[in-house]
C-alpha cells in the first residue's frame, strides 16, 4: 500500500507509474494551469496528467520548466485527440503534444477515447513510438472491457494503463478486475465525480471518523481499490490537502460502506456513446 507521494505502482513493462498525480482537465492555459502545475510539484507530486483536447499542454510544460525539478524525477502523461486518430495523424500529434510540452519524451501517452473504428490503428502508431524510445509507456482511456479485448486479439504491446471516469458511484468492478487480470494498470480521472460526492452522508461519516476530508478519504479508497487516481486542483491549498492521504487505511467495513455506494453513474460520456470530435 502506497505511503507517500513518491511511491509507485510497477506497470508490466517494467516502469514505475506514481500511485498519485495532478490532473488539469478544464485548468486554463497561461498562469493558472501553469501555477497549478509548479504547486503541485513543489508538493511532492511527481506525475502530471494533461491531454492535446485539454488546450493547455504549453502551460503544464512551463509549469514543470519552472518548477525546477529534473525531468527525469517526473511522471508525464498526454493522450491523443479523437479527431487525431489514424496512424499517421497519431504519429503527428504526439509530436505536436512535445513539442507544446518542450519536452523530448513522455511517461506515458494514451488513447483519450475509443471511438468505433480507428483505435487500432492509433494503437499501431503507440507501439511504434513505443518501440522507437519515443514514450516510456503507452496506454488507452475510456476503454470499456469490449474495447480492451478487441484491442488486444490484434495488438503487439498490451496496453500500460487504461484511465477512466472512477469514483464510488461508478466503482467498474468488472473492469478493475479484468484490468488486474491482464496486467493494465486502471486510473481514475474525476475521482471526486466533479465534487458532487463531497456531501455523500455516508463518506463524510467514514471521513468524521478518520478526521479526514470527504475528498482525502475517496482518493484513499481509490488508493486502496489499487487505482492510480489524478485528482485536479488550481488552490495549492487543495493540492496539498488531497495528497495527504498516505498516514491513514480505510478499514475493510469502510471500504464496503463506500463500495455499496455505486449507481454505475457517470459524469462523464459514456464511451459507447461519445462521437465528439471524430474524424471516422
Amino acid at each position: 500500500m502506497p505511503t507517500s507521494l513518491k511511491d509507485t505502482t510497477t506497470l508490466h513493462n517494467g516502469v514505475e507509474m506514481p500511485w498519485f498525480g495532478l490532473g488539469v482537465f478544464k485548468v486554463k492555459e497561461g498562469s493558472e494551469v501553469i501555477e497549478s502545475v509548479k504547486s503541485a510539484i513543489k508538493n511532492g507530486y511527481k506525475s502530471i496528467d494533461t491531454a492535446a483536447i485539454y488546450q493547455n499542454e504549453e502551460g503544464v510544460g512551463q509549469g514543470i520548466r519552472e518548477a525546477g525539478v529534473p525531468r527525469e524525477e517526473l511522471f508525464i502523461t498526454s493522450k491523443v485527440w479523437n479527431s487525431d486518430q489514424g496512424y499517421e495523424s497519431t504519429l503527428k500529434a504526439y509530436e505536436t503534444s512535445l513539442k507544446k510540452l518542450g519536452l523530448d519524451y513522455l511517461d506515458l501517452y494514451l488513447i483519450h477515447w475509443p471511438g468505433k473504428t480507428k483505435y487500432k490503428e492509433t494503437w499501431k502508431a503507440l507501439e511504434k513510438l513505443y518501440k522507437d524510445g519515443r514514450v516510456r509507456a503507452i496506454g488507452v482511456s475510456n476503454f470499456k472491457v469490449h474495447h480492451l479485448e478487441d484491442l488486444l486479439k490484434d495488438a503487439e504491446i498490451k496496453p500500460m494503463v487504461n484511465q477512466v471516469e472512477y469514483h464510488p458511484h461508478l466503482s467498474q468492478r468488472e473492469l478493475l478486475a479484468f484490468c488486474q487480470k491482464e496486467g493494465i494498470q486502471l486510473e481514475a480521472w474525476s475521482p471526486l465525480k466533479q465534487g458532487q460526492l463531497l456531501n455523500d452522508p455516508v463518506i463524510t461519516e467514514v471521513a468524521a471518523k478518520y478526521g479526514k476530508s470527504a475528498a482525502q478519504v475517496i482518493l484513499r479508497w481509490d488508493l486502496q481499490n489499487k487505482v492510480v487516481t489524478i485528482p485536479k486542483s488550481i488552490k495549492e491549498q487543495r493540492i496539498i490537502e488531497n495528497a495527504d492521504i498516505f498516514d491513514f487505511e480505510l478499514s475493510l467495513e469502510d471500504m464496503e460502506k463506500i463500495d455499496g455506494l455505486n449507481k454505475d453513474e457517470r459524469v462523464g460520456s459514456d464511451p459507447d456513446d461519445m462521437s465528439y470530435g471524430f474524424s471516422e
